[in-house]
């Protein structure tokens, strides 16, 4: 009678669900897969793996219907004797069946909202570090796979063959580190990518001693897939005055929340709107009377010279507030900036500088290497995705990454030491795409197509969750997708980018050390310097007190030296000796000095300022500034009056002085020239020649204030505006 009651209760739940699509990992009723069990019915656990692998594999081999038997045999026959070396086997094998399950799993659209597949996943990820039975805890009870049913009456999800004994249920005290994560995550696309990898495992163990726990890992792909869905519901929303055009998939949207507005800044006017960045362009639209104006259209894609930096803004355009991202480009009159208010801090204005530069970073890395429309899609689809997985952190854990952190990969190429090759890796690797996925072909193994073809995964992946055509979306079907990660293997991507983040330790440092050396103040930055170039300004009044002759036989002397160097022509020897001088003194530190911190730089302040001295020790450095450029300006303007003759007796001394210099430097060596100019300049000051040098410049100067300036006319902007149209 129970079992009636139950098989009503059923009946009837299938009835009032019968227009609902049934997920890909729930199982049928046993009585209408008998043929198919049989197919999967394994004979047992694999010996040489652990309990963890055991289960995995299990669960891998129902999602592939096929035997756990059938599997290691396409591992043994399709991939090369290099990755099945007795020490590695095991993992190799784990890598091998959690790729081809993900990858089949990921065909169905909603496999981030299911619970089951988050913990399949995860597991994979425990047996990729304990895959074999020595690497396994000791106090670990193996489970049953003898007689066991292989199915649930309760449809319970394609992950577990029992809710008993078949599955594995993992503590959740274990963790997993950086290495599996790198490994199994970005075999998923949508999950991680090769390139940032690494700083999504940072940022996901920020607060967990760099070691993974199944609740964070959990909570991340349940953002994600918010994210995805929102993103997928804004395509079928019709945004009032926003027409998109084909394959631009809306990223984010902001200020459509009157608590967190966005402000455009044009000139001296500020205007509240809603921004919303797709793969191709910003679009700022006006707040109206109660509905926005039509959008403004910002191209991210083509090359227009845009610049994307962040900037100060305030009200009538004062630089007060630190948050606003400015945008330019040769399309518009005048920058354009979008303010993100706030009460604390700019984390708003970060994500959104971060999120628009990855956008333009792609297309410009598009540009740069001419792809075809499948690369261009998927070199987009990359930096969507990144976008999905940053907004999915941000919104989880509240975090904004730093510059070498970054969880944009083309960010983080643009901002790691090296950067530029692993764009360029990355561009040689989409040389390698093919249509979709490749086609099977039983004599021709799965590594050998890994090394000749590749996928577009991003884009595939974009196409099975929804957002791209339905062409797009059936380039992988029925075909074996090969991705960035190889079983066994370490391709060159995730190569250059390990060379880069090792390099990046050392950058990290030193700028550090940058940061706590910079000082505030113009005396203070002024004094630092001068103890920095003691040695060089030291050196100079040396000179000077020679080239004063002050003491007759030192400056005789020096004459002498140099005079002969530059007669002998050794200056370049001088110059040589002084290189290798420092080359030598450097060795001396670096033998000396192993292991020894540096010294600090001794420097002794100047007496402390008030605000007041200080704004009047700017006001003198401003007019000073000032000073010198109007003195440039002049010399500049009397040289035009010179070339265009404005005083004509003038024009005819200087043109006829040309010409001498002309012969001088066609008849005599420059050796000579040199030591004629460094005589005159040096001899200046002796007794005999001082009277005679004195009436030379004045009568110099009295001749060059005799010349006029050119004449110039200043325009103002509506004139200037006036006169352009």
């Amino acid at each position: 009678m129970e079992a009636v009651v139950k098989k009503g209760l059923l009946e009837n739940f299938m009835q009032t669900h019968q227009n609902s699509i049934r997920s890909l990992f729930q199982r049928k009723k046993k009585s209408s897969t008998n043929e198919e069990d049989s197919l999967v019915d394994s004979p047992g656990p694999i010996p040489q793996l652990s309990v963890i692998a055991n289960s995995v594999v299990a669960r891998c081999s129902k999602i592939l219907k096929v035997s756990t038997a059938e599997l290691q045999h396409r591992f043994d026959i399709e991939l090369p004797e290099t990755v099945k070396q007795l020490l590695t086997y095991t993992r190799n094998f784990v890598e091998f069946c959690s790729y081809q399950a993900l990858n089949m799993v990921s065909r169905n659209p909603d496999y981030l909202s299911d619970p089951e597949f988050r913990r399949l996943m995860y597991d994979m990820m425990l047996a990729w570090e304990a895959p074999c039975v020595e690497t396994e805890p000791e106090n670990k009870e193996s489970p049953s796979y003898i007689n066991e049913e292989l199915e649930d009456e309760d449809g319970s999800s394609l992950f577990h063959f029992s809710s008993t004994n078949l599955a594995v249920q993992v503590d959740d005290k274990k963790t997993i580190g950086p290495e599996a994560f790198a490994r199994i995550a970005p075999a998923c696309p949508v999950v991680a990518d090769v390139i940032i990898v690494h700083n999504l495992f940072d940022a996901l163990t920020s607060s967990s001693s760099h070691q993974l726990h199944f609740l964070i890992f959990d909570k991340y792909l349940r953002s994600l897939d918010k994210v995805v869905k929102v993103a997928k519901n804004a395509l079928g929303l019709s945004i009032s005055n926003l027409k998109l055009d084909e394959g631009e998939i809306t990223l984010d949207v902001d200020g459509a929340v009157p608590t967190q507005p966005v402000l455009q800044h044009v000139g001296m006017s500020a205007w509240p709107g809603r921004l919303t960045l797709t793969n191709y362009a910003l679009y700022f639209g006006s707040l109206g009377m109660g509905s926005y104006d039509k959008a403004v259209r910002y191209d991210l894609a083509t090359d227009l010279k845009q610049v994307i930096k962040p900037e100060l803004t305030g009200p009538l355009g004062a630089r007060l507030f630190d948050k606003a991202v400015m945008y330019n480009s040769s399309s518009v009159e005048e920058p354009v900036y979008f303010e993100f208010p706030e009460f604390k801090g700019n984390s708003r204005r970060d994500y959104w500088l971060d999120i628009c530069l990855e956008i333009l970073r792609a297309h410009r890395f598009i540009r740069k290497n001419n792809f075809n429309k499948i690369q261009q899609s998927e070199v987009l689809a990359r930096a969507v995705l990144g976008i999905f997985r940053y907004r999915a952190i941000r919104e989880a854990f509240h975090t904004c990454s730093s510059q070498y952190k970054t969880l944009l990969a083309f960010n983080l190429a643009e901002s790691l030491p090296k950067g530029d090759i692993i764009l360029e890796t990355l561009s040689s690797r989409l040389a390698l795409l093919s249509g979709g996925g490749a086609q099977h072909d039983m004599t021709e193994s799965l590594h050998t197509k890994q090394k000749l073809k590749l996928s577009p995964v991003a884009m595939l992946t974009l196409g099975q969750l929804g957002f791209n055509s339905q062409k797009e979306s059936n380039l992988g079907v029925g075909g074996e997708v090969v991705g960035d990660i190889c079983v066994g293997e370490t391709n060159l991507l995730e190569i250059a980018v390990k060379k880069s983040i090792s390099d990046t330790g050392r950058v990290e440092a030193a700028q550090a050390t940058v940061n706590q050396v910079k000082v505030e103040g113009i005396d203070t930055n002024l004094a630092v310097m001068k103890e920095l170039l003691f040695h060089l300004i030291a050196i100079a009044r040396h000179i000077e007190h020679f080239a004063s002759w002050e003491d007759p036989f030192k400056s005789t002397v020096f004459l002498m030296l140099t005079t002969l160097v530059i007669l002998r022509g050794w200056i370049r020897y001088v110059l040589a000796s002084i290189s290798v001088f420092l080359a030598v003194c450097m060795l001396w530190s670096r033998l000396f000095n192993r292991g020894k911190p540096l010294e600090p730089f001794r420097i002794i302040l100047p007496p402390n300022k008030n605000a007041v001295e200080q704004l009047l020790t700017l006001q003198e450095a401003i007019s000073k500034f000032e000073a010198l450029i109007q003195d440039g300006n002049i010399i500049l303007l009397k040289i035009r009056a010179l070339l265009f003759a404005a005083l004509p007796p003038a024009t005819d001394k200087v043109a006829l002085l040309l010409v001498l210099m002309a012969a001088v430097f066609v008849f005599v060596p420059p050796r000579y020239i040199i030591l004629l100019v460094y005589l005159e300049a040096f001899t200046r000051e002796l007794p005999y020649r001082k009277e005679s040098s004195d009436k030379l410049l004045r009568r110099a100067r009295e001749w060059w204030f005799r010349i006029p300036a050119a004449p110039v006319q200043l325009i103002k902007n509506e004139e200037k505006r006036k006169k352009k149209r």
